[in-house]
């Protein structure tokens, strides 16, 4: 585990994703991909940065970039957070967080001196070898995904 680095190779994925299909970075290959970690469905940072991905996918799916949202959350959840919101990104439920774990995402939080685990909201972009192009941690939802886009034109 430990930390990824820029060159690295992207941790590959298989998991249950939004409408029933599943979410994988192998069957992507030779295509890059934004994958995503975000800490829970429908909150209100999260709901922006969705909200911010979907506005964004039409240029991105120009570059031919797949954009991809991983979270603890259940598929069932996913499917009910891309309805409420209208979404049109993909979405996959990293139940055990394993995923979040191998990116380095996984870390310990603190809320009002209370420590627990959780996701640190991330965002990689792999390039169609499968390597890290680019590395975005405790990222801030405004205007993250405008930046995302840019880095992507330059792959």
């Amino acid at each position: 585990m430990g930390d990824l680095a820029i060159g690295d190779k992207a941790p590959d994925f298989d998991l249950e994703g939004d409408g029933g299909r599943r979410v994988s970075l192998s069957d992507l290959k030779g295509k890059p991909v934004v994958v995503y970690f975000y800490p829970k469905d429908d909150t209100p940072g999260c709901t922006k940065e969705a909200i911010a991905f979907t506005g964004q996918l039409a240029k991105f799916q120009k570059l031919g970039v797949t954009v991809i949202g991983l979270s603890p959350d259940t598929a069932a959840k996913h499917d009910k957070f891309i309805a409420k919101h209208n979404l049109s990104i993909r979405l996959g439920a990293d139940t055990d967080t394993a995923v979040a774990s191998a990116y380095g995402v996984w870390v310990e939080k603190s809320m009002y001196g209370k420590k627990y685990m959780g996701v640190d909201r991330s965002t990689f972009l792999v390039d169609g070898d499968g390597k890290i192009a680019q590395i975005w941690r405790k990222v801030k939802v405004p205007g993250h995904a405008e930046a995302v886009l840019e880095a992507a034109r330059a792959l």
